[in-house]
């Protein structure tokens, strides 16, 4: 292992630095907030594929509807 007075003192202090805050990482929440917790939590299960994106029932809808219409418009002019 090599001692602190052989390095330079700056490399020794930007080491000392980086271990600081190394250590302070391990201690400290990952979000700083619930927005981004909740953010993470979603983004995480889209991933895992537990949300499944809406059916689209509109246009079925719709064209049950134009039928409708179309069969009423013709009854009415019989």
């Amino acid at each position: 292992m090599e001692s602190i007075s052989t390095r330079n003192p700056h490399s020794a202090l930007m080491s000392l630095e980086a271990d600081a805050a190394s250590a302070r990482g391990g201690f400290a929440c990952l979000f700083s907030d619930s927005d981004e917790y909740e953010t993470a939590l979603i983004a995480e299960r889209r991933a895992q594929g537990r949300y499944q994106p809406a059916r689209r029932r509109w246009p079925i809808v719709m064209l049950i509807g134009v039928m409708l219409m179309v069969v009423g418009t013709v009854l009415l002019f019989n």
